[in-house]
């Protein structure tokens, strides 16, 4: 019944068209996973493989900002994970991720550690590249201060009842990917990320980190931290080495930027749905009372 109620809600107030499903060309395979959590170099790491040719990178942030974008699609995936298929079949096939992935050579952050079974599993051929903090209290220290606030905003909360842009990334973001992978459950109350990050944080990290290891073959993994830099990424991905720096991207200004410009997408037409909402309540409220008088 519930599932029923989501479905008619979703198609009566959130319902948005898709885009066309994206197709693989053959001579351009999935090449790289990248599956470690979020606030492991996730950015600098795409940056670093589109430095090396893999165009294109797909990081989470596509997700939320690609036009058009098709978070609808990806919670249906992530739905199929977390919330399970009455069949007990959960598999997501290399056809399904081509649908979303179809462009890339790549992927990495809340896309690839989110799927990182399904994703390693559809793409048997692919490297993986298993990204990961040395400190596991510096990064969860990033997640508190970074994801938490997220999770606790009533205004992102707010803007995933009255938009549908709003709702989607709510959904795939807050209730499933994340909470999901922390092991809340997929209530998608407001608050809970935090203390499942705080509770939970580290041994769910070592545990991914530890099915990483035991999912691939040693000849296809690199374990890999941003120290690292650019010579063990090229020696494995038959790469030579660029005559540059590494890039040290999304600190937390950089990644509290992304944010806002998350909220603002959904801005205007929060307050537009905000205001015909009030009126229907206000108009709602006067005929009651005109009827009572009468």
């Amino acid at each position: 019944m519930a599932c029923f109620i989501r479905d008619i809600t979703e198609k009566t107030f959130y319902n948005e068209p898709s885009p066309p499903p994206r197709k693989r060309d053959p001579s351009k395979p999935m090449q790289v996973i990248c599956p470690g959590f979020p606030r492991s170099a996730t950015e600098s790491l795409q940056v670093a493989l589109l430095r090396l040719g893999y165009d294109h990178t797909f990081h989470g942030y596509d997700i939320l900002f690609e036009v058009p974008h098709r978070m609808p699609a990806w919670t249906r995936l992530a739905r199929r994970k977390f919330d399970g298929a009455d069949d007990g079949d959960c598999t997501i096939t290399a056809a399904e991720f081509d649908e979303l992935l179809g462009h890339a050579t790549a992927v990495v952050d809340t896309a690839a550690s989110t799927f990182a079974f399904e994703l390693i599993t559809a793409y048997p051929d692919a490297k993986v590249i298993l990204n990961h903090r040395r400190n596991l209290d510096a990064w969860q220290a990033s997640c508190l201060a970074n994801l938490g606030p997220v999770n606790t905003s009533r205004i992102i909360w707010l803007t995933g009842i009255f938009t549908s842009y709003g709702y989607w990334s709510w959904q795939f973001f807050m209730r499933y990917a994340l909470q999901g992978v922390f092991r809340t459950g997929t209530s998608g109350s407001p608050g809970v990320l935090e203390h499942a990050m705080r509770k939970n944080g580290k041994w769910i990290y070592r545990e991914h980190c530890a099915m990483i290891r035991g999912l691939v073959p040693p000849e296809r993994l690199l374990e890999w931290s941003v120290e690292d830099g650019w010579e063990p990424l090229c020696k494995f991905l038959g790469k030579p080495v660029p005559e540059e720096p590494f890039p040290r991207v999304n600190d937390p200004v950089g990644f509290a930027s992304r944010i806002d410009r998350w909220s603002k997408l959904s801005e205007k037409a929060f307050m537009r749905n905000f205001r015909i909402f009030c009126a229907v309540v206000i108009g709602a409220v006067a005929a009651g009372v005109y009827a009572l008088v009468l």
